[in-house]
């Protein structure tokens, strides 16, 4: 139980730090977008503060709760973010919930739920040798820094969502790490740990995803980083956990049935609540905040929408003061 209370309060911490660190990186010059540059800006603005304070104690409640249990049980109760993402996000721009919005809340639950229920997640296996650790590690960097790259040549909507996609990468490899940080913490003490370097993987790791998650953040609305950092944080942590630390899950073609039907739902739930209208930068927000009625834009908004990724990077990006 404990575990459970810990995953779900370092998840709402999480989703409230997301929220007020979007609203803030949407003010930084466009120039800064991932360059070091951006973080300086970022930390002279009292809201992104709060939200890195929020998004620090969900890190180190996230933390507690890897350290008592399996990255394959705390990462899918971590994805459950989004929810509280979007509470705050309903009070901002006071959206009701509707069908939709409800449709990715059951989505997300069942899925989490069936995945955990259908898995029985549990540790106690041989932790992989140096090599494996090595690969697995290598291979999520390797996929970490094709995404970047491929997102430098998009515009900056389909920019966000890649640049997310990479920083959920991170931050599942950054669990896993973590996970293994305090292992060896607990068995060989302090000393042990500072000689190895699982601990400065996870300082850099969360370094580098927090640059990737706010460029993501500053370049495009909520609604198109959040849903894909969230969806790639489970997957990559649970991949991880399989592949270094020993985590097993039932293998049973039924269990591993529900295994896949519990992740695409956790998946779908979270792209569902993601594009929900009271997510900040949407279309009903903008225009609420010029006056407009949602639905007088609604038109407008698919007529508009082709021409984006034929403008220039500049003009793509919405909510842009620079």
């Amino acid at each position: 139980m404990a575990v459970f209370l810990l995953a779900l309060s370092a998840a709402c911490c999480l989703g409230l730090g997301f929220v007020l660190q979007q609203h803030a990186a949407q003010q930084a010059p466009r120039s800064d977008l991932l360059r070091w540059r951006l973080l300086l800006d970022l930390v002279r603005m009292p809201q992104w503060l709060l939200g890195t304070g929020f998004m620090v104690s969900g890190l180190i409640l996230s933390a507690l709760a890897l350290n008592q249990g399996e990255v394959s049980l705390v990462e899918p109760l971590l994805a459950t973010n989004l929810i509280f993402a979007m509470a705050l996000a309903r009070v901002l721009t006071r959206q009701t919930l509707g069908r939709s919005g409800w449709a990715g809340v059951l989505l997300l639950a069942l899925g989490v739920t069936a995945f955990i229920v259908a898995g029985q997640p549990t540790g106690g296996g041989p932790p992989a040798g140096e090599l494996r650790h090595w690969l697995v590690v290598g291979t999520v960097m390797g996929l970490v820094v094709l995404l970047v790259s491929l997102a430098r040549r998009l515009p900056l909507f389909e920019e966000a969502t890649l640049l997310a996609l990479a920083a959920g990468l991170l931050y599942g490899l950054q669990d896993a790490l973590t996970r293994t940080t305090t292992q060896r913490l607990d068995h060989d003490g302090l000393a042990a740990v500072l000689r190895s370097w699982q601990p400065y993987a996870v300082v850099v790791a969360g370094v580098v995803g927090l640059l990737l998650v706010q460029s993501a953040f500053e370049a495009a609305p909520l609604r198109m980083s959040l849903p894909a950092l969230t969806a790639a944080q489970p997957l990559s942590g649970i991949a991880c956990a399989v592949g270094f630390l020993g985590d097993r899950l039932r293998v049973t073609p039924g269990a591993l049935a529900w295994q896949t039907a519990g992740l695409l739902a956790i998946v779908t739930g979270v792209i569902v609540i993601g594009r929900h209208p009271a997510m900040p930068g949407t279309v009903g927000d903008t225009l609420e905040s010029i006056g407009a009625s949602p639905e007088d834009g609604a038109e407008e908004k698919s007529e508009d929408e082709p021409e984006e990724p034929g403008g220039s990077a500049e003009d793509d990006r919405p909510g842009s003061t620079g």
